[in-house]
């Protein structure tokens, strides 16, 4: 290589890297604005109303059972109000909006989602 390309490459190197070590240094947000952000919701309330989820459709019964007698379905776009639900909530005691069907329904698919707080 000749050493006229050398030190051209040289002084192309260099000025690529000039603009990278000149930057202007990372800084926080002003603490003005971090106090202007409301307070988190995480601590009011962490849970997500309930859904049907990972289906269209649940089949509402008699009896917090799969062998139970079928009353209904609740579609996934349907308001449902929930009374109660088993312990680990395996199974979900709702009345459905749209139909006023009350009954039970698994709770693999009605749940509530969480929210996930980073403060």
């Amino acid at each position: 290589m000749s050493a006229r390309r050398i030190a051209v490459l040289a002084a192309t190197a260099t000025a690529v890297a000039l603009p990278l070590l000149s930057a202007p240094a990372a800084t926080a947000a002003p603490e003005s604005a971090a106090t202007a952000l409301p307070a988190s919701s995480c601590t009011s309330n962490p849970y997500l109303p309930w859904a049907v989820h990972g289906t269209n459709a649940v089949t509402i019964r008699s009896k917090a059972s799969a062998k139970s007698t079928a009353l209904g379905v609740l579609y996934k776009r349907h308001k449902f109000k929930v009374h109660s639900y088993t312990k680990g909530q395996k199974w979900v005691n709702i009345t459905d909006k749209n139909t006023g069907v009350r009954g039970w329904v698994s709770g693999k698919y009605v749940y509530r989602d969480v929210k996930m707080c980073l403060d």
